[in-house]
């Protein structure tokens, strides 16, 4: 039987009936066929309320399972402690760090729910990257290495290693760690810390020991631990036990931390 064209009253009765995406949908449905190519959306993966699929939009910029982007300037959420990734969070929300995406997208979360973000990412266990190799002189490296190990008495500034521990790996349960972090992301953060652009809840201490460092010794610590490879056994170290006569100081709040709220899970509010 001869193939007839539809009429035009036809065409138009039919565009009615069908909305304008599904019409699209088909259209291309049907150039993929006689292509023999399946359209891409026939395999999207069935949605699970999930926390790891509520997070996958952090993964645009921080890569999958937070391993850090291959940029340099989105850091690695992965393994860190999650009371430091609960407060970077917090510090986004209330406006102690200023990137409008991360503002916009942790503004209308409660604290619950940043905590559960931030307990998810915690317990990741990856792989780190192997260091990047860099064009730093040894000058510059030694500077930034007598910094990290040992700081510089003479102008008050304590070494790294005395608060992010001495694999400088981080320190439960809320400093994190320095290794395994790009170049330009450490030396982004030191110099917005430098320059009064990102702060923390009081005491901020890394305010003060930023404040007291020069340009080219930021470069150098920067410099330094961005060339050093992240040891076996990488998660954060225990917090040393409190002297009895210290034990009350302990229970406040460390340099740059808030309290941890209870968790209670996105369905008990996600939306403040």
């Amino acid at each position: 039987m001869p193939f007839s064209k539809p009429s035009a009253l036809f065409l138009r009765r039919l565009a009615q009936r069908i909305q304008p995406a599904a019409l699209a949908r088909a259209l291309v449905a049907g150039a993929l066929s006689v292509l023999g190519m399946a359209p891409a959306w026939s395999a999207a993966p069935v949605f699970e309320d999930s926390i790891a699929q509520r997070t996958l939009a952090c993964s645009a910029c921080h890569g999958p399972q937070g391993r850090a982007a291959p940029d340099g300037y989105y850091p690695r959420l992965a393994g860190k402690p999650a009371a430091y990734l609960y407060n970077q969070l917090l510090n986004f929300r209330e406006g102690r760090r200023h990137y409008g995406l991360m503002t916009q997208m942790v503004e209308p979360l409660t604290d619950a729910y940043l905590l559960e973000i931030a307990q998810y990412f915690s317990a990741l266990k990856v792989p780190y990257p192997a260091p990047q190799t860099g064009t730093a002189s040894a000058a510059l490296l030694a500077q930034g290495r007598q910094l990290v190990m040992q700081g510089d008495s003479a102008r008050q500034v304590p070494a790294c290693v005395q608060c992010h521990g001495e694999r400088m790996t981080g320190v439960l349960p809320q400093v994190p760690g320095l290794l395994g972090l790009p170049h330009d992301y450490l030396n982004a953060q030191l110099g917005a810390w430098k320059a009064g652009k990102r702060r923390a809840h009081a005491p901020d201490c890394m305010a003060q020991v930023v404040e007291r460092l020069s340009l080219d010794d930021i470069n150098a610590v920067a410099s330094w631990l961005a060339a050093q490879a992240v040891p076996a056994g990488s998660q954060a170290l225990a917090a040393p036990r409190a002297a009895p006569s210290t034990a009350a100081a302990s229970t406040l709040p460390a340099c740059g931390s808030a309290t941890l709220p209870v968790a209670t899970g996105p369905k008990a509010g996600a939306v403040r």
